[in-house]
């Protein structure tokens, strides 16, 4: 199928000539929101303010009452993990990470005694969950513990299908399987048989609720902040948004200078949310969401808009990083240009501030290759050729973003960050490859077709279906196989001992989790108007009911 065009008059590398260039057009749909967060700003009068005061005082006083549990079950280890597990699921872990820590050490220590006698051989809920929650730890425990679950045969006991908590739990589990744990990869299949066909009138409505969740989202490649509300609304928040992030999205007016890209100020923010949401965060937030914005408009320029001769100046201007090379470009790559290099002088003086000036440096030079790689991606669509599958993966596991997007994202963090984390990342880094693979494979089966409608070079999927010579599902099946290995890789870098600080790891895995939720189930990212909307509507328009001891919002849609 031919590939969309519209000729459109655009000023060409020459400035002020005024021919009509032939464009391709994604005709993506304008942004769901309009100008709706900027409308219903954060308060500020001094009224509002004395109440988030109190709200503030308040958040304290509960974190001392969550204290005062974890010292109360001290010597109760069952108990504690029940605790630690609603305190994860209910998104306030990061408070508490002192005390988790020290307390999952003292459960690892006795981890033998406790699933071999304290649990009792049956207590599969307990098990399970004392396995996943030491596995996320870093702990490396051995999954042959649930061969205690098995019959003579080697099957896993049917009277278990009528422990739909244990079952759930063990499901969760197996989301923390690494490479070797084969008793998980038959657990899973089994617990999902299971699960799914469950007789919801002899279980509570909560537990039925957590299960059809479960199924949809495992917990483990789920966005804390969005599991956190549907799991049980604790009080009442103040909206996320914050309006100067989108007063400066309005300020570049990307509807009129850029049409032809998406315009998902609202949706890219979600997904920097997604990659890290904690309050110290808030610098970091701010710069990967305006990079990846930017990110955002760069991959339709080349993806859909620019013609290769424009893209040949616009990557040398890139390369060279200096306003004088503005003057060679296009109006609306100039208009981008600009905000490009105002954005990095910006980011630059709050490193330089804080004696971190190397970290601007790493950050450029991944936007660089991060545009070189574009480039050779679009060059190779204008000249018609066709990559293998070989050729392809290595250059589009690049233009995922993923590895611009982890090196960005350190920018704005702590002290936890040094030089060797970026040199680790920039080498043979095993969980950012993973990371990768699950961005461009779910990416491609969510998207091919689309993108073969406005004109892209062939996916994964239509170079393995050429390649191989298989239909579509087969493809799709053996891909997804592969994200199901990537996952593996992931569970085990989080093993100790870890290459690098933990924090640092988990940026790479808070947006592998984005990934799954927006491509899982189609491409949520350009049609957003959909799944994505209602995400985006669950954090940041309504609030938390005050009052509820169960997830209300929509029936844990």
């Amino acid at each position: 199928m031919s590939a969309p065009v519209s000729a459109i008059p655009s000023s060409s590398p020459s400035k002020g000539t005024n021919r009509a260039v032939e464009r391709r057009w994604a005709d993506f749909h304008p942004s769901v929101w309009g100008d709706y967060f900027l409308i219903h700003a954060s308060p500020t009068n001094s009224m509002e303010f004395k109440y988030l005061g109190k709200v503030e005082e308040q958040i304290e006083g509960l974190k001392g009452e969550v204290r005062k549990m974890v010292t109360d079950v001290v010597d109760n280890p069952a108990q504690m993990l029940l605790l630690i597990d609603q305190i994860q699921r209910l998104g306030i872990f990061y408070h508490f990470e002192r005390e988790i820590d020290e307390q999952l050490e003292q459960i690892h220590n006795s981890y033998s005694r406790l699933v071999h006698g304290v649990f009792k051989g049956n207590d599969l809920h307990m098990i399970a969950l004392t396995f996943r929650l030491l596995r996320e730890q870093g702990y490396n425990v051995s999954s042959e513990v649930f061969n205690k679950f098995k019959d003579s045969e080697g099957n896993f006991k049917e009277l278990l299908g009528t422990d739909v908590l244990g079952l759930l739990s063990l499901y969760e589990a197996c989301h923390l399987r690494c490479h070797g744990d084969a008793i998980l990869e038959e657990a899973l299949p089994f617990a999902i048989t299971h699960l799914e066909s469950i007789d919801e009138s002899k279980v509570s409505t909560s537990l039925a609720k957590q299960v059809k969740r479960a199924l949809k989202q495992p917990f483990r490649m789920g966005l804390p902040r969005l599991e956190a509300r549907y799991y049980i609304p604790l009080y009442q928040e103040e909206p996320s948004h914050d309006e100067v992030l989108l007063a400066w999205w309005k300020d570049i007016d990307v509807p009129r200078q850029f049409p032809f890209a998406r315009d998902r100020i609202v949706e890219l923010f979600f997904w920097i949310v997604g990659a890290y949401f904690e309050p110290e965060f808030v610098m970091a937030r701010y710069i990967l969401t305006k990079v990846v914005a930017l990110t955002s408009i760069l991959d339709n320029i080349y993806d859909v808009y620019g013609t290769l001769e424009e893209l040949v100046i616009l990557t040398e201007a890139i390369e060279k990083w200096d306003v004088d090379a503005m003057d060679g470009l296009p109006e609306y790559m100039q208009a981008w240009y600009k905000v490009l290099l105002d954005l990095y002088d910006t980011v630059g003086n709050e490193v330089v501030m804080k004696e971190r000036s190397y970290r601007l440096s790493y950050a450029k030079e991944a936007m660089k290759k991060q545009v070189s790689v574009y480039f050779r991606e679009a060059r190779w669509f204008h000249t018609n050729y066709a990559p293998t599958l070989e050729e392809y993966m290595p250059l589009a596991l690049l233009t995922t973003g993923h590895e611009m997007l982890a090196i960005t994202s350190l920018l704005g963090m702590g002290d936890v960050v040094t030089k060797h984390a970026f040199e680790w990342l920039l080498g043979d880094c095993k969980i950012l490859k993973a990371s990768q693979i699950i961005c461009r494979l779910m990416d491609d089966i969510a998207s091919h077709q689309f993108e073969q409608k406005r004109g892209h070079i062939a996916s994964a999927v239509e170079l393995f279906m050429k390649e191989h010579g298989v239909s579509e599902q087969e493809t799709e099946k053996e891909l997804r196989k592969r994200v199901v290995d990537a996952w593996k890789d992931i569970n085990e870098a989080f093993l100790c001992p870890t290459a690098v600080q933990v924090p640092i790891l988990m940026r790479i895995l808070n947006l592998s989790r984005v990934v799954h939720v927006l491509y899982s189930d189609g491409d949520n990212y350009t049609h957003s108007g959909t799944l994505l909307k209602d995400y985006v509507t669950s954090l940041f328009v309504i609030p938390l009911p005050r009052g509820t001891q169960e997830g209300t919002w929509q029936d844990y849609k």
